[in-house]
This record gives C-alpha cells, structure tokens and sequence, in this order.
C-alpha cells in the first residue's frame, strides 16, 4: 500500500476548497499516481500533442442550491468546462455529459436543467456527444450532480507563469465574487426577490478570443511583433490565463506565485467593484477577493500589450468592466499583496481552508 504525505485520516470539505487542504491532496497523492507532463501543469485543461493540438478538461459540479440568481448547475456545468479549455488557449467543441440523480428528483426541475445546458451548449458553439445518467437512492444524492468534460483545439500557445516578468500586468474581465456571493446568499435564504444579486455565471470564448487577437497569439506560439513584448522580446504578450473559481481571485494568484522569484501586488481601488456583492460579503463575513467567479478572466500580460486587451475585451458583453487590478513585482517573492486605499499592505494568502462550499 503507497504511503501517502496527509496527517488526516479522512476527508473533509476543506480539501474540496480550492486552496491548501485541495493542494496538500493533489500534490501528495494524484501527482504522484498519475505523473505525467500535461498533468504536472496544473493548468484549468491539459494541452495533448498530436498533427493538430487538442485541449482536454474535466469537471464536476455540486452546487447547492442548483437552482441560484443568474444560473443553475445546467448553465455551470457547461461554464466551467468551456471556460477551462478556454483558459489553456483553446477552442472549445465537444463534451461529454454525465448525471447522478438522486431517487425522487422532479422531471420537471430535471428538464429545467437539460433545458439550459442546451441553450448554454449552443451559445458556445460545442456539441453534446456523448454522456451517462445514473440514478442513486434517496437521500445518497443530495438532489443532482453532472459530471462534463470538453475537448477543442488550441488556438493559441500560453507559454505559462514561467514566462511571468516583473513589470507585468494583471488584469480582470469584471468584477469579482458575484457567483459564491450569489450563491451563498441564495443558500441561507437572505437573497430578497429583484436583488441585484446575480451570479456571473458566463462562457469565456467570445472574452478569451477577443483577449488573445488582441496579443495576436496563434497556436504555433509566435505572436505579432506590435502586440507587446517584455523588454527582452522573448516570451508571448500574454504568460497565462485563468477563470478565478474556487478560492476566487487571491487564491488563484497565490498559485501563480507560488514557488517564483515574483510577487504580485494588486491595488485595491483598481479593483471593479459591485455594491451588491459587497452588500451580501459584509453581511455573510466574506472577502469578495475569496468568492468564487463562474465568468471572469484573469490575465496576466506584458505592461505595453494591457490596454489593447483591455479595449478588446471590454467590447465583449461581459467583458464591459474589464480592468488591471495590479502587476508584477520582485517584493517579497511567492507573495500576493493588496494594496489599501490610505496606502498600506496586506498579504493575501491561498485559502486555507473551506469557505464557500458546494459553489460550484
């Protein structure tokens, strides 16, 4: 029997959190099972070779209620696997789609749900094709859960935090933590009828597109040379893309600095601000910065090609609010700080433990 490196003896909610407890597991048990060059990334979706490069990406959705303001685990389940393959560089246009429904699960709510992944299916262009449905006892399924995984080809080559410099900037396709927010506050039954409150619940390919045209990046990793470079020229206008889910924004930083001889500094008031999600973060005892996103894009690009993404992607819907939030510093290396309002610095560390559970 392997010895694993966990002091736990079980499992528990906080390694499904998005932060140290979900790495402890991944780096001292799947790692080491499955070692292989694509998987050791990490990234959202893997990149496979072959005559043309496909993006593959897998996940699996909880979330509790699966009905909240702005979606239902349908549309999410399409989001996050579309999303993911985007986030790699790539073009999505397959998946698979798997249900485990629980004994006495309405038909109606049952086709509410095939209804909006049908219709969120065909807003991003990829096609169901192939899937499974298996039904669990009563009271063994917590109601439904859908498993996806997408297949799309690569459009353009991410070289990766790697290739993140000093003097970088990083940037958000809109604000942050409307879909924990959301979801949270639909699930203690404080969301009022007509809130403003709405998960951001939303497919990246048109935002992710528009973002890589701009850095004129293609699949064989070459890029236009007025696209913006660093200083030395020598790496792509764009280092990496992510979509900020589980442990929002400051954990999904955490893991681009993680180990590098870089910072990342944001600045507070850069940050695109919604008063709702503020609203329901103050009055759960929640940081907007941990709240999960299901339709936000974080880049991280070379200073001079910023404004030329941040134009492209703020003609997208959804992309309207589209700013840069920070850049790249040498301070206090493996760090992500937030810079206040009256000037002082805080350290913003990787989730450690569960915060917003069943999100997603």
């Amino acid at each position: 029997m392997t010895e694993y490196k966990i002091g736990d003896s079980r499992i528990t909610l906080d390694y499904g959190s998005g932060g140290l407890k979900t790495s402890e597991l991944i780096e001292s048990i799947l790692l080491p099972a499955f070692d292989n060059s694509a998987l050791s990334r990490l990234g959202d979706g893997a990149v496979l070779p072959g005559s043309e490069k496909l993006v593959f990406s897998t996940d699996s959705f909880v979330v509790s209620p699966w009905r909240f303001p702005g979606g239902n685990i349908g549309s999410l389940s399409v989001c996050g696997t579309v999303n993911d393959i985007c986030m790699a560089g790539g073009l999505p246009k397959y998946l698979s789609l798997s249900f485990i429904i629980e004994e006495g699960f309405s038909f109606s709510d049952f086709e509410e749900i095939v209804d909006s992944i049908a219709e969120e299916a065909r807003s991003c262009g990829v096609s169901v094709v192939t899937g499974d449905t298996k039904v669990v006892d009563a009271g063994k399924g917590d109601g439904i859960y859908i498993n996806t995984a997408g297949i799309g080809f690569q459009r353009a080559a991410l070289p990766g935090r790697e290739a993140i410099r000093p003097g970088d900037a990083v940037l958000i396709s809109g604000t942050v933590g409307c879909h924990g927010a959301a979801v949270m506050m639909a699930r203690s039954g404080l969301l009022q009828p007509g809130s403003p409150l709405v998960s951001d619940c939303m497919p990246l390919h048109q935002v992710s597109a528009a973002a890589l045209d701009a850095a004129g990046m293609d699949a064989t990793g070459t890029y236009s040379a007025d696209a913006g470079t660093d200083s030395t020229g020598d790496t792509a206008p764009i280092r990496i893309l992510r979509d900020p889910t589980r442990g929002g924004v400051a954990t999904t930083l955490n893991e681009f600095t993680e180990g590098m001889p870089f910072s990342i500094e944001l600045d507070e008031t850069s940050l695109p601000a919604n008063p709702a999600v503020e609203a329901a973060c103050d009055m759960l005892g929640l940081d907007p910065l941990y709240c999960a996103c299901e339709g936000r894009m974080l880049v991280v690009c070379a200073p001079d090609a910023a404004e030329k993404i941040l134009a492209a992607v703020r003609n997208i819907p959804g992309g309207e609010n589209a700013a840069q939030i920070g850049t790249v510093t040498e301070d206090m290396p493996g760090k992500v700080l937030l810079r206040t309002p009256i000037g002082g610095r805080r350290i913003l560390s990787k989730l450690s433990g569960i915060q917003l559970p069943r999100i997603c």
